[in-house]
């Protein structure tokens, strides 16, 4: 087994290859140079995607931020709409009370 890091390994793998990966396939790779069996495989997968010199592409490949446009390798969160359960939530509480006040009163 090495000491260096399984990113540190696809890291060289992708520099290597000079195009994206499938990550299985570039698990296989890292898998046979660090020693790791397949219990290592999601440690694997976090370490790519917390590390910032990797991006994921559609179909599941790998590649470096370094040889990917910006557009390719940031999401734009601006254009994210995000769901009001909210205050979806907080008007049926209001009404249910507002039921249960009327009930109490009568």
């Amino acid at each position: 087994m090495t000491t260096r890091s399984m990113a540190d390994i696809a890291y060289d793998i992708l520099k290597r290859k000079k195009r994206a990966v499938q990550f299985i396939k570039m698990w296989d790779e890292v898998a046979k140079t660090s020693g790791y069996g397949n219990d290592h495989v999601a440690q694997f997968y976090s370490d790519l995607t917390f590390d910032p010199r990797f991006v994921c592409l559609k179909d599941n490949k790998w590649d470096l931020v370094e040889r990917r446009k910006f557009d390719e390798s940031h999401i734009d969160i601006s254009k994210i709409e995000l769901e009001d359960d909210e205050s979806e939530e907080t008007d049926e509480e209001n009404e249910i009370i507002s039921d249960a006040e009327n009930e109490y009163d009568s």
